[in-house]
C-alpha cells in the first residue's frame, strides 16, 4: 500500500521532540542514581533534554534518524523524498555541532545519549557516571 501525503503528514504531526521513550530512560535512571536535574532550559543553545545546573552539565538524548547517528537505524535513507531529508538531517548536524560549541564557548560540559544506546542500562549507567561524577550520598541516608 503506497503512504498517501494525509497519512505521512499524521505519522510525521506523532513524533515527539519531548519525553520521548529513550528520554524517559534516561531521566529514569539518573534519578535513580540520585542525581537531581531540570527539563528544557530554553534559554542554553538547543534547549537540552537534561540540564544539571549545579554542575554545569547538560544531556542531549538524540534520536538517530534525526540526528543523522551512522548506527544502522540512523543510517536508513528514506526512499521518498529523499533529497528534501538528506538536507534536513544534514541541517540537524550542522544546528547540534554549533549548539553543543555555544553551550562549550559558555563553560557548560555536553554529552549526546543515542537513542540506539539507552537500551543498554549498563552502559548507560557506566556513561551517566563519568559523566557527571560520583554521587556522593547524604549523612542522613548512610
Amino acid at each position: 500500500m503506497k503512504e498517501t501525503p494525509e497519512l505521512r503528514s499524521r505519522t510525521m504531526r506523532a513524533v515527539k521532540s519531548r519525553d520521548t521513550a529513550p528520554e524517559m530512560i534516561v531521566r529514569r535512571l539518573a534519578f535513580r542514581m540520585g542525581y537531581r536535574f531540570r527539563l528544557c532550559r530554553k534559554d542554553l543553545p538547543g534547549c537540552p533534554d537534561i540540564v544539571f545546573p549545579g554542575l554545569r552539565k547538560v544531556i542531549f538524548v538524540h534520536g538517530c534518524f534525526w540526528h543523522g547517528h551512522s548506527c544502522p537505524r540512523g543510517a536508513r535513507t528514506p526512499k521518498a523524498n529523499q533529497a528534501y531529508w538528506l538536507k534536513k538531517i544534514g541541517e540537524n548536524r550542522v544546528r547540534d555541532e554549533r549548539n553543543l560549541a555555544s553551550l562549550a564557548a559558555m563553560a557548560w560540559r555536553s554529552l549526546v545519549i543515542w537513542e540506539c544506546g539507552a537500551g543498554d542500562e549498563a552502559e548507560l549507567r557506566r556513561q551517566l557516571r563519568k559523566f557527571l561524577g560520583r554521587k556522593k550520598r547524604s549523612a542522613t541516608w548512610q
